[in-house]
């Protein structure tokens, strides 16, 4: 698609960092507004939301390379050019949970009605932040003859160029959305703190499994090479998911009892 958003003399601006910082800051002004109307701090939100960033930003890289680690070890400055594109969403997710848990305990803020806050702007956020891949060309996928399949053309395209491929940025970013919009019309009748958090979990889980059937730079690992990995760790947090709300609702349940 356009890699390059426009050049400034020798100052390139890649459209895939200008939709990631945008996915960003979008994401933190939402939860920031959401935690006001529950009568939270929103310097909390604020604080929280750049250590989360930080703390996606190098989760997700760090499991991208680990993914493709044959290749950074040939051109291993390569590593650095987050901006190229290449990040897994699975793991700035893991860092951003285990840096969110710190900082809650640390301030002894409520964990779940928290997650519950964050959750739909993650949503929101990775619907703006797909527009950048399909813009980099990364996260491309596989070959298809279907009528709305893309064509990557930019030479400097992550993606396999020339080729009729299945939008698959297009596709998680219509899936999030949609995520965003049912979470946020559950949010103002959930039954417990983290109700909203881990059914986000599970409806993300259940849409990236999905989509990693049609992605053509994921690596089928698992299962007789039918599953990649993120598909694995998608089933594991998918179950984790409904474990959780199985055990916030017994809780909540048995205290009312």
């Amino acid at each position: 698609m356009h890699p390059i958003l426009f050049k400034f003399g020798p100052i390139s601006v890649h459209t895939y960092g200008f939709f990631i910082a945008l996915a960003f800051f979008t994401a933190i002004i939402w939860s920031s507004w959401e935690a006001k109307r529950l009568g939270e701090n929103p310097e909390r939100i604020m604080d929280l939301g750049f250590l989360i960033i930080l703390a996606a930003i190098i989760g997700s890289r760090i499991l991208f390379i680990l993914l493709n680690l044959q290749d950074y070890l040939e051109h291993p400055i390569n590593m650095i050019k987050i901006w190229e594109g290449g990040l897994v969403f699975y793991g700035g997710l893991i860092a951003s949970i285990l840096t969110a848990l710190w900082y809650l305990k640390k301030h002894r803020l409520r964990i779940w009605k928290y997650g519950d806050i964050l959750s739909p702007a993650i949503a929101l956020g990775q619907s703006i932040g797909r527009v950048g891949c399909l813009m980099a060309g990364c996260c491309y996928g596989k070959e298809t003859a279907r009528p709305w399949a893309v064509r990557f053309t930019d030479p400097q395209t992550l993606a396999m160029p020339n080729i009729p491929l299945h939008p698959t940025q297009i596709y998680e970013s219509i899936a999030t959305l949609l995520i965003f919009g049912l979470l946020l019309r559950l949010r103002k009748r959930k039954s417990f703190d983290g109700q909203i958090f881990w059914l986000y979990i599970a409806l993300y889980a259940i849409v990236r499994f999905i989509i990693d059937f049609f992605r053509g730079d994921e690596t089928k690992t698992f299962f007789h090479h039918t599953l990649s990995l993120t598909q694995v760790l998608g089933i594991a947090l998918f179950l984790s998911a409904l474990y959780m709300l199985w055990s916030l609702k017994k809780k909540v349940t048995n205290s009312r009892q």
